[in-house]
């Protein structure tokens, strides 16, 4: 026998040595709940589970409230308030949550839960099954699109969901919350995931077999799971994780060509002013102002939020010229071109709910409670977030939202875009 055999054997025993005893302890002492199983648990003698980082947001006293509130309904509801990280044991995903709490209950062939949206961290996401008959999807979803719910905490949010459910017009309700957003009314999404959904496998997944498998499968998942995990870590080390506000990552773009493009877009309008008439132009003085600002922040760019912010200059420009003020740049991602309408958004962390202006496809996106695409730069810590994150005192175009929230111009001049 080679050498290089026997040390294979030598590691493979090791490896089965030490995953025996593990294995014989938990045959011994039985495993420990599963978080799901624990969520599952506690919901066998309440209605409402809320996890202990929410215990400031949603405290005892507003959690018996809601289980009476649930209980006067009638309906098999349930409440989960917990938070989602990747790599938890949901996944991060409320969905893997819904179908892995679903199938550790007792009595699960109606139930109504409600839980946080792991898309929006300020949003709610409701499950039905067997079928969609309270249209607890559509409920849950048009309270935060309610305009009384603008301030609103977690634990008042989450009773006026009930309440929707409860009424049994979810569809009726969030064609009406979200009327102002415009565009078609996107399709129902599924009554819930499907049970065998999740990082946790179902309870009758066999997991007291201990047979001849293991001298196979146990040297085999341990090696996996260190190869994994060094992948995970070399990851890690390449790209830091973005917090959870962070939607999507922003559309790749060409920087060179976006260049090109401010670029053309500064000169048409340096041209433009020098060509109309002071007598017939209103806003000309305006327009030469916003032409000055995009040349100093096309000449000093050096990312994509300041050649974007040279484009809302240009555009403000534009409509001072026109003497037809519109609506801005996309807020989500400016790249998107002029904004199609305006919306109510409440970022993370945030009461207040602001009135951002957005492009066609990012409404669609907000209606589908799907993740619009976001326009990312980099903090003081040199962490890629969402160019609105950056404090505004270092970031012209997050105090302004690309016009959203001012005008670019108007930011400009009271605060000049930060050396990078």
């Amino acid at each position: 026998m080679s050498t290089d055999v026997k040390r294979l054997i030598t590691l493979l025993a090791t490896l089965l040595l030490a995953a025996l005893p593990t294995t014989a302890a938990r045959a011994a002492d039985g495993d420990a709940p599963s978080a799901g199983q624990r969520i599952a648990n506690a919901l066998r003698t309440s209605p409402v589970y809320v996890d202990e980082s929410y215990a400031d947001a949603v405290p005892p006293s507003r959690q018996r409230q809601l289980a009476d509130r649930i209980r006067r309904t009638g309906l098999p509801i349930k409440v989960v308030l917990t938070p989602f990280t990747k790599g938890d044991a949901f996944d991060g995903d409320s969905d893997v949550l819904a179908g892995i709490v679903r199938d550790r209950l007792p009595d699960r062939r109606e139930l109504v839960l409600i839980t946080p949206d792991s898309d929006f961290p300020d949003s709610l996401r409701g499950y039905e099954w067997p079928a969609d008959t309270h249209q607890a999807s559509r409920a849950v979803a048009a309270a935060g699109f309610l305009d009384e719910m603008r301030d609103a905490g977690l634990a008042d949010l989450t009773a006026k969901a009930v309440d929707l459910v409860a009424e049994g017009k979810g569809e009726q309700r969030y064609e009406e919350a979200t009327a102002d957003l415009g565009g078609p009314s996107p399709q129902p999404t599924k009554s819930g995931p499907g049970s065998e959904s999740g990082s946790e496998s179902g309870s009758g997944s066999g997991s007291g077999r201990t047979g001849w498998w293991l001298l196979l499968a146990v040297p085999a998942l341990a090696l996996t799971a260190l190869t994994t995990r060094a992948a995970l870590l070399r990851s890690r080390k390449r790209s830091p994780a973005l917090p959870q506000l962070v939607f999507a990552t922003a559309r790749a773009a060409d920087e060179a060509q976006v260049r090109r493009r401010a670029e053309a877009e500064v000169l048409a309008l340096g041209e433009a002013t020098r060509a109309a008439d002071v007598a017939t132009t209103p806003g000309l003085q305006q327009a030469l102002d916003a032409y000055a600002a995009a040349g100093r922040v096309l000449d000093r760019a050096r990312g994509l939020p300041d050649l974007a912010g040279a484009l809302a200059l240009v555009q403000e420009g534009r409509d001072a010229l026109a003497d037809s003020p519109g609506l801005p740049l996309c807020f989500f991602n400016p790249l998107h071109g002029r904004a199609a309408l305006r919306t109510g958004w409440r970022p993370l962390g945030r009461r207040d709910r602001l009135d951002a202006a957005v492009c066609q496809e990012c409404a669609h996106t907000l209606r589908d409670h799907r993740a619009p695409e976001v326009l990312t730069d980099t903090d003081g810590d040199g962490r890629t977030v969402p160019y609105f994150e950056v404090p505004a005192g270092r970031s012209v175009w997050s105090a302004t939202g690309y016009g959203s929230l001012m005008s670019p111009l108007e930011g400009f001049n009271s605060a000049r875009p930060r050396a990078r």
